[in-house]
């Protein structure tokens, strides 16, 4: 009897949706990562995405401990030079809250082009609503 490997033919992606209110960043981030690789489930197969889709709300309402709002720094670069831009995560929070999370999850899945399709079923909102209510989508409690 062989290993089982997973055929992206045969995999079934289900939904879930997440309430990031007072939720610790790293350890939301860490989990919403593992759901989107599939190493949840026993079908777990590196190289195809057994992940499943999620959908976190009340991504305004996310924890970081300490003095984390005022020190982290989210940078970017315009790719001129003299382009680098930067802020806190406290003024990310009041611009776009959602790319709290969607940087902290994209850092902690595959650098690669499976780790760029697990990304795309990560869907994070402000509030919470979503318009994802037709996948009938299961509450997950972290």
């Amino acid at each position: 009897m062989g290993t089982y490997m997973a055929k992206k033919e045969n995999v079934e992606h289900k939904w879930f949706v997440i309430d990031a209110t007072d939720k610790a960043l790293g350890r939301l981030s860490s989990r919403i990562a593992e759901i989107l690789q599939g190493k949840h489930k026993v079908i777990y197969t590196p190289h195809v995405d057994t992940g499943d889709y999620v959908v976190v709300i009340n991504a305004e309402k996310i924890k970081l401990t300490g003095n984390k709002w005022n020190q982290k720094m989210y940078y970017h670069h315009s790719q001129y030079p003299g382009g680098l831009k930067k802020m806190t995560y406290k003024e990310l929070l009041e611009k776009k809250p959602e790319l709290i999370i969607e940087k902290a999850v994209k850092g902690m899945v595959p650098h690669n082009k499976l780790g760029d399709k697990m990304i795309k079923k990560l869907k994070v909102y402000t509030g919470p609503d979503h318009p994802h209510e037709a996948q009938q989508p299961e509450e997950l409690n972290i």
